[in-house]
């Protein structure tokens, strides 16, 4: 299995290591500490040694953190988290803060009113995370300096720095080789008056390089720095061990991840960092570098330079992950008719469902790993939005109740992310009526036409339409960007309030819409799609406008749907939305009985 169900943290441990920390930090004259939930390359997802924040609070979630001050520890979590917290901290100890509904400067400020030193691990906050806190902190006497971690030091058996294997990435799959990419990313250097890039994503250098890797679980990234030229040679800066058995480029020069303070110190500039990814730890380097002469190296705050076009897919990326898509539907199909045949029987809890589920997948012969842990939420847990199953909170399967399942796969040629909600038996009207809504706002999303450059912002609030009708709505973003097999959250473009970044041609987000009652149920329907070229319609100006095509083909639980409050327009797109499944998925199934289920579940409605 790629997925565990052991319980990663206790909520009991957090008590005695708080006072652990809080000794050390007394002794080392700080007041405070920050404790993010982010490692040097500030990926989402982190590898064991990087899992501080679990480590000391038990909390688990993928975004969040911790300001430990010394009579008071505050856990900062956004909508997703609200009700996982609860229940994986020591309420005594930790206190949950809603996040970012209350500034981290105003709950310090809140905490604190004489003079006070707060520690922060230079390695894992960026420029802008810190200048926002200074900001919030002006006019007082409370100081933030950089230090060594303090969490790592009384993390007594801290596992050791990830150090997985490099696999090269087929062009096939890829759609452009890694010297053309350094030549294309250069050329935007040189265009900006820039002598060269410090990157220090791992996706962005994965995809740079067309390498994958295993330095972070269910993220095939590989965790090195770089500089890039912009005379076109990059310095990789990686374990030497990552790199056995692989040719990198003529254009790329490996050094030992140590060598990376002396190459910074080596350059002239201005030299371009990304304020919101780059390591404080970096900028300090650069400005440092020049101290003898009174100076550092002119520094140039823009934006990662491979960050949109990782996120353009060209044609041989997105026809990769087409492909994947459709074998991961199949997957999903063959699981789902199995889930209707046993699910009945009372006997399943939400371990089976995952156990099965990752056996689907694996039947394919081609699953490199899971996208994420699985959330599989039966009734109530479908409420807690990134649940993750364990043996202490396993739960039955009932009739009567819905089952979330929120999962993907990571394929060579794409990464798949997909929740579908399904009825166990009958359900009521409530969850019926709540689930048509989630669906009319997943399907607004789906057939939206927009103008060239509108963004996240401009076209969420359509999903959310048809649940505000009813008072209700969720509290997350309506989709995230997603890689090719690399990051299964992908940035900068996102469907999100706060998203500013125009959608283009190429890239792949997901469209999410849910509704969650606390105690009761959770309704999520998920499906990944890529943004096109609109196609013409008779009548219409030339505006250029662009629109989504539909990556994931699985049914819609029909038994969920309130088919009279469904517009015309709407019974329309899911009707042939199910006939493309039939037609698509159908032929790729390896039994009778799934092909029989499915052609039951897309049945015209």
């Amino acid at each position: 299995m790629f997925q565990s169900f052991d319980a990663a943290t206790r909520p009991e441990d957090g008590p005695p290591r708080l006072a652990a920390l809080r000794a050390h930090l007394a002794a080392a004259g700080l007041d405070g500490f920050l404790v993010p939930r982010a490692d040097a390359w500030q990926g989402e997802y982190v590898s064991p040694h990087d899992e501080r924040l679990a480590w000391l609070t038990g909390f688990t979630g993928s975004a969040g953190f911790c300001i430990v001050l010394p009579d008071v520890a505050g856990v900062f979590i956004d909508g997703r988290y609200r009700v996982q917290v609860k229940a994986q901290v020591d309420l005594a100890a930790f206190i949950p803060v809603p996040w970012p509904e209350t500034r981290p400067a105003d709950w310090i400020r809140a905490h604190l009113t004489a003079d006070a030193t707060i520690g922060f691990d230079p390695w894992l906050h960026t420029p802008n995370e810190i200048k926002e806190l200074e900001a919030g902190l002006a006019g007082t006497a409370i100081r933030l300096v950089p230090a060594p971690n303090a969490v790592d030091a009384v993390w007594p058996d801290q596992p050791p720095p990830a150090r997985g294997k490099i696999a090269l990435q087929p062009i096939e799959f890829a759609g452009e080789s890694a010297e053309d990419k350094l030549a294309r990313i250069a050329a935007l250097l040189r265009e900006a008056g820039q002598e060269a890039a410090v990157l220090t994503a791992a996706d962005s250098i994965s995809w740079l390089l067309n390498i994958r890797g295993s330095d972070v679980p269910k993220n095939p990234v590989v965790q090195a720095f770089a500089i890039l030229s912009s005379r076109g040679g990059l310095d990789l800066f990686i374990d030497p061990a990552k790199l056995e058995g692989v040719t990198l480029p003529a254009r790329v020069r490996p050094h030992r991840a140590d060598a990376l303070r002396a190459a910074l110190q080596g350059l002239t500039g201005p030299v371009r960092i990304d304020p919101a990814t780059v390591p404080v730890w970096v900028v300090q380097e650069l400005r440092g570098a020049g101290r003898l002469q009174g100076e550092g190296v002119p520094v140039a705050h823009a934006e990662d330079p491979c960050l949109l076009p990782k996120a353009r897919k060209n044609a041989a990326e997105i026809a990769a992950t087409t492909e994947a898509h459709l074998r991961d539907g199949a997957a999903m199909v063959e699981f789902l008719a199995w889930l209707d045949a046993e699910a009945p029987k009372g006997q399943l809890t939400e371990i089976a469902v995952v156990t099965a589920l990752e056996g689907f997948r694996r039947a394919t012969n081609a699953l490199r790993d899971i996208s994420f842990d699985t959330i599989c939420g039966a009734g109530p847990n479908g409420a807690i939005v990134h649940y993750r199953v364990t043996t202490g909170t396993d739960r039955p399967v009932r009739p009567g109740e819905l089952l979330l399942v929120d999962s993907g796969g990571q394929y060579v040629d794409g990464t798949t992310d997909i929740t579908r909600t399904v009825a166990v038996g009958e359900v009521g009207a409530l969850e019926r009526e709540c689930f048509t809504r989630v669906l009319q706002g997943m399907i607004a999303i789906s057939r939206l036409r927009w103008p060239v450059g509108r963004a996240g912002r401009d076209l969420e609030a359509v999903a959310r339409y048809p649940l505000w009708l009813a008072g209700l709505d969720y509290d997350h973003g309506t989709g995230h960007g997603v890689g090719a097999y690399l990051s299964v959250h992908e940035g900068p473009a996102r469907l999100s309030r706060v998203s500013e970044v125009p959608l283009e041609p190429g890239m792949i987000l997901s469209n999410e819409p849910g509704y969650y009652r606390e105690g009761a149920f959770g309704i999520r329907i998920e499906n990944l799609l890529v943004v096109e070229d609109a196609p013409a319609l008779p009548g219409a100006d030339d505006r250029a406008m662009l629109a989504f095509r539909t990556l994931t083909w699985v049914p819609i639980d029909r038994r969920l749907i309130r088919a009279e409050l469904l517009a015309p327009g709407e019974r329309a797109w899911l009707n042939a939305y199910h006939a493309g499944v039939a037609s698509r998925i159908g032929p790729r199934l390896s039994s009778a009985s799934a092909r029989g289920w499915l052609t039951a579940a897309t049945a015209p409605i």
